[in-house]
């Protein structure tokens, strides 16, 4: 059998609570906890700021932008003849 049984899972268990004892353990998981909690706050606060934006960022280059007429566009080619 190449996977691990719940006998193998409780072992585990049982080992590292020996190695680690009980109050890291739950100081490791409520800092943790916190982590997760803190970005997630994060990420809901930075997809508010996204959609209370009006203008997309290139709109508002394309209206600051100044327009150079000697210049050539990037999508045409050139003739090199």
């Amino acid at each position: 059998m190449a996977g691990l049984s719940i006998s193998h899972l409780l072992i585990m268990l049982v080992v590292v609570v020996l190695l680690f004892g009980t109050s890291k353990l739950k100081n490791l998981g409520k800092d943790l906890g916190g982590a997760i909690k803190g970005f997630k706050d994060s990420m809901k606060d930075g997809e508010q700021a996204a959609s209370s934006t009006s203008t997309s960022p290139t709109q508002h280059i394309s209206q600051n932008a100044p327009i150079d007429s000697t210049s050539t566009p990037v999508n045409t080619k050139k003739d090199n003849v």
